[in-house]
């Protein structure tokens, strides 16, 4: 379980969605605001739009009238805020402006085809003098005998923009503010509470070494079933690899007795030939028995969760009960290995294999056998552990290699040698079923060089 690797893709998920609603709130939040300033300088352009009319209705205070918008930068020229009242029933326009305009004059949004809006209102946004850029509201007026005018008034778009720049750059700053908060928030949580996924990841990994047993410690209630079920299914695990043993002890004295009445009733007929076929068929028999009841011995120990041992000692113990077996050829086994080496597996597995490649190495090595034990460079330090046994005996040929490779259980290549042919093949199964490898070559002393490549711890 890596618990860190989803830490990150949980944050970097948090922090992006974070950003993403950030910044989409904030685009929100500033056409609001930017519409409510637009409405609100509307609204007072409409109250100057209105007091022109009305000077436009009653010309004899057109001059009073005019001055009481009591805005000073109508007088202030190129001030950004410009009134215009155009007569349109005269046969030449008469255009009365404000003096801020100086020379210049506002366009006409009639004849730009700007939609009028339900109050007789036109508004847009348009160049002005100095390039400025206005916001301009305009009304037509149909006083009837009196004509027709154009009522147009103008405010310094300017004050819009600098208003929601304003709110854009306060807005931006909390929400930055907001968005670090969030983001502490964010990996606070992810941080603690990830914390017991990460603490029954590193249990898991306990028990896979074979430094514990069970998950231990109290957990939240959203981990403690996920817990529970995992201890819930270790013990599963142990109940059946005990069930399959006892079924395969059951099964290995049910088996041997029949077989034993069968070879004694064979042999007491001597050389009969019916005899004599009975004891063949009853070796294989007895050969095919022992094999498939170590291979299920075997699987069902494999299976087992958190078995650890220790190489050293299982080694030297082997090398020193070899000498003391093949004692009378002087046989010498030399030992090369780190002391802290560990055996992902049971005891009497690495026993097993390591014994019948021991054993095989003195029975053909005319005075010396090498054990050596190193970690495998191919994979990653501390994966996997070689346990090498060299002889100086004849050695096999590459094609004699492959004879034995291919070679069925109980089959050898020299009869004259003792053993029931079974080691290598049990040594190859038991290999397998933890996921090593057994490899044949030359050895530098000159004999055989067996290679097992096995879990380590």
């Amino acid at each position: 379980m890596r618990v860190n690797s989803l830490a990150l893709r949980l944050f970097v998920s948090a922090t992006a969605v974070t950003v993403v609603i950030l910044v989409i709130t904030g685009v929100v939040l500033s056409s609001l605001y930017r519409d409510g300033v637009e409405r609100s300088f509307d609204r007072r352009l409409g109250v100057y739009l209105r007091t022109l009319v009305a000077d436009v209705a009653a010309p004899e205070e057109g001059e009073k009238v005019a001055q009481s918008l009591g805005e000073p930068l109508f007088e202030l020229p190129l001030s950004g805020w410009y009134w215009q009242v155009t007569k349109l029933s005269a046969p030449k326009p008469e255009v009365r402006s404000s003096r801020s305009l100086w020379d210049g004059g506002l366009p006409h949004l009639e004849d730009m085809n700007v939609p009028t809006a339900p109050d007789g209102t036109r508004k847009r946004y348009v160049p002005g003098p100095e390039d400025q850029r206005l916001r301009l509201v305009e009304r037509t007026v149909d006083l009837g005998d009196d004509g027709r005018y154009l009522v147009a008034v103008a405010g310094d778009a300017l004050e819009i923009d600098d208003e929601t720049q304003g709110f854009d750059r306060a807005i931006s700053v909390t929400f930055g503010v907001l968005a670090v908060v969030l983001l502490l928030t964010t990996m606070f949580q992810v941080r603690f509470g990830l914390a017991p996924l990460k603490r029954i990841s590193a249990g898991l990994a306990a028990i896979r070494s074979g430094s514990a047993e069970r998950l231990e410690g109290s957990f939240p209630v959203e981990i403690a079933p996920l817990a529970r079920e995992t201890n819930a299914l270790i013990d599963a695990n142990r109940e059946i690899v005990e069930r399959a043993r006892t079924h395969v002890g059951n099964l290995a004295h049910a088996l041997k007795t029949p077989l034993s009445v069968i070879m004694n009733e064979a042999t007491a007929r001597g050389d009969d030939p019916l005899a004599v076929k009975v004891r063949e068929q009853a070796n294989v028999m007895r050969d095919q028995v022992q094999r498939h009841l170590e291979r299920a011995r075997i699987a069902a120990r494999a299976t087992v969760v958190g078995t650890v041992t220790e190489v050293a000692p299982v080694v030297t113990a082997l090398a020193r009960s070899m000498e003391k077996i093949h004692r009378d050829r002087g046989i010498a086994i030399d030992i090369e290995m780190p002391r802290d080496t560990r055996f992902r597996g049971e005891r009497q597995d690495l026993e097993e294999m390591v014994g019948n490649l021991v054993d095989n190495a003195c029975k053909w090595a005319q005075s010396r056998v090498a054990v050596e034990v190193l970690p495998d460079r191919a994979e990653a330090a501390g994966s996997n552990l070689r346990v090498v046994v060299d002889d100086d005996g004849p050695g096999l040929t590459a094609t004699q290699r492959e004879q034995v490779g291919a070679a069925r259980r109980g089959n050898r290549l020299d009869e004259t040698k003792p053993g029931s042919g079974l080691g290598l093949s049990i040594v190859v199964d038991l290999a397998a079923l933890y996921g090593g490898t057994l490899t044949l070559g030359t050895a530098p002393i000159g004999g055989l060089r067996a290679e097992l490549v096995l879990p380590a711890a």
